[in-house]
């Protein structure tokens, strides 16, 4: 299959880590069950070692939110970001429905297109919940899990309060506002001085790819992610469970249920770290997937 680059609007960008990804995203036509023609699937992969380290972003992000975790990963394991279907920077084709459902097959057809072998699935935020969602649909494609202050145990997003009284558009238009959209990012770190510009830019690129405003209404209207508080039992693979101890978007009461209900699993708190710690603290958070995987 053809990888091609995709070329999108840099120039705002300041940090290194940030033009480096955005530099590396690639693209590449993918067939799966969910409609006849493939979907155009963005990623980033770096890095060469076994297992395959596999990344997945949270609501209304992309690839670029692993900018500061993914090259620190890479140092030692081959490590991609995907783009999740009606996400970041892939396809958004009108045939298909966003979904959780949607998600997962795409996620699948994805891994058993460019993996095809027991991969460490790293999942954050809303992210984690799709890693959750996949290890349990597809154990076999799971060697370990590891979840950043994870979504999935609770039942939605807190972003769904400022959705759900709102319709269509003007729900979309409401989470297009830079305003909007800085005042989550400073909520989103233990030290606010994260949310500059370039982060505000690098969460803000894919808001102009073809379809986000449908594709998000439609992910929305489906639904989105519940709880599976009653299935995390039934998890098989080791699981890390990190967590910023001063995470203001999902709280921290989550993250020792976490540990209790999934049985071969181990909860750290990420010190000085909110609800992005790969992003506050990438060098620990790096050290602590690194240390997980070795073990």
């Amino acid at each position: 299959m053809t990888t091609r680059s995709l070329n999108i609007p840099i120039t705002r960008l300041a940090e290194a880590t940030s033009i480096a990804l955005a530099q590396n995203l690639q693209c590449q036509d993918i067939q799966t069950s969910l409609s006849e023609e493939p979907i155009a699937t963005a990623f980033v992969r770096k890095g060469t070692g076994s297992p395959p380290v596999v990344l997945l972003h949270g609501f209304d992000s992309s690839v670029l939110e692993f900018r500061r975790l993914l090259p620190l990963v890479a140092e030692h394991q081959e490590t991609w970001a995907i783009d999740l279907l009606g996400f970041g920077f892939t396809d958004r084709p009108a045939q298909i429905g966003f979904s959780p459902l949607a998600i997962k097959t795409h996620l699948y057809y994805c891994w058993k297109t460019w993996i095809g072998q027991p991969m460490v699935l790293v999942g954050a935020s809303m992210g984690g919940a799709a890693a959750i969602d996949f290890a349990l649909t597809y154990p076999e494609a799971v060697q370990k899990l590891v979840l950043l202050d994870s979504a999935g145990y609770t039942v939605g997003l807190p972003i769904a309060k400022y959705l759900i009284p709102l319709i269509g558009k003007r729900a979309t238009n409401f989470l297009r506002s830079p305003k909007v959209r800085q005042n989550i990012a400073v909520k989103a770190y233990h030290d606010p001085t994260f949310a500059s510009e370039d982060a505000a830019c690098c969460a803000a690129l894919h808001l102009d790819h073809p379809r986000w405003q449908d594709a998000l209404i439609a992910f929305t209207q489906s639904g989105g992610y519940g709880s599976f508080k009653r299935q995390l039992a039934e998890l098989q693979q080791p699981t890390l469970i990190l967590w910023g101890e001063n995470d203001r978007i999902l709280g921290i009461k989550d993250a020792p249920r976490f540990e209790q209900a999934i049985p071969n699993s181990r909860l750290v708190w990420v010190q000085k770290a909110g609800h992005v710690p790969h992003l506050e603290q990438a060098n620990l958070t790096a050290f602590y997937i690194q240390d997980f995987i070795a073990s």
